[in-house]
């Protein structure tokens, strides 16, 4: 007798068998073949169904126990469902089996191919999870991939140096540190682009910066401030960006490249607030070394000796802001924020005009009757001295620096 192939089985047919007596497997098998053949015809004889490989190995479980048995019969089938529940029915026909009466009773036919579509439908489930975990990107995503793969491309060579595809054509440039800041510029269209590619600046970047109008865009860090000083001793530049502190250019996100170019200040401007800052640390250390002096001197001064001080020291008088005031320049320095601009209003306190802060002294030693100057910078020296020699009686501003005692009434916005 012939199996089934695994692969071929299309049902299942399960049966339970009672027999009162004890019964072994060949009696099973004989009284399957023997009480059924001749019920369907000869199209559906056991036998020659499992001769030609239509009907699987007949199975048979069956165990004995105080004189009674009973087991369970497994027949695979490559029929049709029809068929198959023809021959089904018939092992209920069944009535003795060996000197036994016997009782079979059809438990179920099973379609193997059931478990197949679920096995397949489970199996499609997972892969179907795993493409959605995965990620298709949208158009607009694949098309920004391609076109910054492009970009990266397209980066160039000036004497050497690398540098954006535009500038040779245009009329400003953008000096950066290294190649990965122009590669990184690039990404969000900005090609008019040349690199140091090192500390000392080339001969290259010293004559093209002759030509064009120059912003360089360094790290945040003293490495870019010692550039930035560097150029302005060797070649003319008209404007210094800076990345957030702690920052390089290359790590820049789009949103931080744009805003730090927003933000430049012109290179006189730069090179003023580098020199209050030195200013400010050269007094700071004078300071120190004085009050250690003064801890090393015996304290013999007199009440007398602090009056003539008191009396010889020069006296200056400042306007204090009233509180009307003072919540109308706070409201328009908020305003200001971010903006580089200046509000200058005249002794009514009326709006005079708006002016940027690169502009801002030399628009006010043309004017008269300015009363109060409220800017988005810090307040420095040279500001203080030109708005003390034009009477302005209040200088605000984001952040001041120590001018000493003056007639002129400086307020930071902290002091708001």
């Amino acid at each position: 007798m012939s199996k089934l192939a695994p692969t071929s089985t299309k049902y299942i047919i399960k049966a339970n068998i009672k027999a009162k007596g004890v019964i072994e497997k060949p009696d099973v098998i004989g009284a399957v073949f023997g009480q059924t053949e001749g019920l369907l015809g000869s199209s559906l004889d056991l036998r020659e169904l499992q001769r030609t490989g239509r009907i699987g190995r007949i199975e048979v479980n069956i165990k004995s126990e105080q004189g009674n048995s009973e087991g369970e019969i497994i027949i695979p089938s490559s029929l049709d469902a029809a068929e198959t529940a023809l021959i089904a029915a018939t092992l209920e026909t069944i009535e003795r089996v060996g000197p036994c009466t016997a009782i079979i009773k059809l438990d179920g036919v099973e379609d193997t191919r059931s478990l197949k579509r679920k096995y397949v439908v489970d199996k499609a489930k997972d892969i179907l999870k795993n493409l959605i975990e995965s990620g298709v990107p949208d158009s607009a995503e694949v098309s920004e991939q391609i076109k910054e793969a492009i970009r990266t491309e397209e980066i160039s060579n000036y004497n050497g140096l690398p540098c954006g595809p535009s500038i040779h054509e245009s009329e400003e440039m953008i000096i950066v540190e290294g190649r990965a800041d122009i590669l990184n510029l690039l990404k969000f269209g900005i090609r008019n682009t040349i690199a140091l590619e090192g500390t000392s600046v080339p001969p290259a970047v010293i004559d093209l910066a002759k030509k064009k109008i120059v912003t360089v865009l360094v790290d945040g860090d003293r490495g870019g401030q010692l550039i930035i000083k560097e150029l302005m001793q060797l070649t003319e530049i008209d404007n210094v960006a800076v990345a957030p502190e702690g920052k390089e250019v290359e790590e820049l996100t789009k949103k931080e490249v744009y805003k730090a170019l927003r933000d430049k200040v012109s290179v006189e401007q730069f090179r003023s607030e580098s020199n209050n800052e030195s200013n400010a640390s050269v007094k700071s250390e004078y300071k120190k070394e004085a009050y250690k002096q003064t801890l090393r001197e015996p304290q013999k001064r007199t009440e007398r000796d602090r009056e003539r001080r008191y009396e010889s020291a020069p006296r200056t008088r400042q306007i204090r802001l009233t509180e009307k005031d003072r919540e109308t320049f706070k409201k328009t320095l908020e305003e200001l924020v971010g903006s580089r601009a200046a509000c200058i209003f005249d002794v009514n306190d009326q709006l005079l005009g708006k002016v940027p802060v690169t502009e801002l002294e030399n628009t006010i030693k043309t004017m008269s009757n300015v009363k109060t100057v409220v800017f988005d910078g810090k307040i420095d020296k040279n500001l203080h001295n030109v708005a003390k020699r034009k009477g302005i009686k209040f200088l605000i501003g984001m952040d001041k620096v120590d001018v000493g005692q003056t007639s002129v009434t400086i307020i930071a916005r902290k002091d708001l």
